[in-house]
């Protein structure tokens, strides 16, 4: 028989790491993808859903999405369960899946709210819309709030990992990179929104605006400083931006680090900001000079 191809790579790895148990299981990106379909489709039933038929059939379309993604949700969430289990030695109830599919349901009506909150301010600020459906189906700012809301609430929960690859298939879909840990305030508009970046620990607002490229990030690590812990409980330490109120943050902008911008700030395109930002302040680059 020829040599397996990576096999070696592989014994590599395994080797480097001798205390490492081999997981088992581990949630699948397509069953999570076809997930936020359904759930998609039953936040919105007509829009994106498709659904045309009377009113009174409406709850019964609502309810056959929601028993087939809540189906793919326990699956996926008993993979991550199992996953950790092999991989560090923390287990969990056998209920708990099941429990964070109930929890998680709850939350639905809100996110609705909430969602319904962001395609409003888009409608509002971007004078390019001509409706507020298309901005449901066409938009990606739209498209990647809408798997963070979701993905947002499993992370809360205790599915990091299924909340990470939800979050995931949006970036892949809109080039938006949302970490679910991050906390969105109502009414959010990242305008055209290619290339931004939104950590881990990042707090936002109500009525805030990103326009594209822009990075709410966090300052790189002593490299001495060794990561002590890993698991679904491993600590958080916060250090991404804290965004107020209302603020608007124009494209190509980079804020690293736990700094806080005041309500109603103005952050120019491509400033580099370390610093915290008082409210209703302008921070803007210098002009460009005109070559003599």
């Amino acid at each position: 028989m020829p040599p397996v191809p990576c096999s070696s790579a592989r014994m590599a790895w395994r080797q480097a790491q001798p205390n490492r148990r081999q997981p088992a299981a581990f949630p699948r990106r397509a069953e999570l993808a076809r997930a936020v379909e359904l759930l998609a489709a039953a936040l919105f039933p007509a829009r994106i859903g498709g659904f045309d038929g009377a009113a009174d059939a409406e709850d019964a379309f609502v309810a056959e999405r929601l028993t087939e993604a809540f189906a793919l949700l326990d699956t996926a969430i008993v993979a991550e369960f199992a996953y950790w289990r092999d991989a560090t030695g923390i287990g969990a109830a056998a209920e708990r899946p099941a429990e964070i599919v109930r929890l998680f349901a709850g939350t639905l009506s809100r996110v609705r709210a909430l969602l319904d909150t962001d395609v409003a301010a888009i409608f509002r600020g971007d004078p390019a819309a001509r409706s507020v459906d298309e901005i449901l189906i066409c938009y990606p700012g739209a498209t990647a709030i809408l798997h963070h809301r979701l993905a947002h609430e499993l992370d809360s929960l205790g599915a990091p990992i299924v909340a990470r690859i939800m979050s995931e298939i949006a970036n892949e879909r809109t080039g938006i990179d949302i970490h679910p840990g991050a906390t969105i305030g109502p009414g959010f508009f990242i305008d055209h929104g290619t290339g931004v970046v939104i950590g881990e620990t990042a707090v936002i607002g109500a009525r805030v605006r990103l326009y594209q490229h822009v990075t709410l990030g966090a300052r790189t690590p002593r490299r001495s400083e060794l990561r002590e812990a890993t698991g679904p409980f491993a600590e958080r330490v916060p250090r991404h931006p804290i965004v107020g109120d209302d603020v608007v943050i124009y494209a190509g902008a980079t804020i690293l680090g736990r700094v806080r911008i005041g309500d109603r700030a103005v952050i120019g395109g491509n400033v580099w900001l370390l610093k915290d930002v008082a409210p209703r302040t302008v921070i803007v680059q210098p002009e460009a000079v005109v070559a003599s």
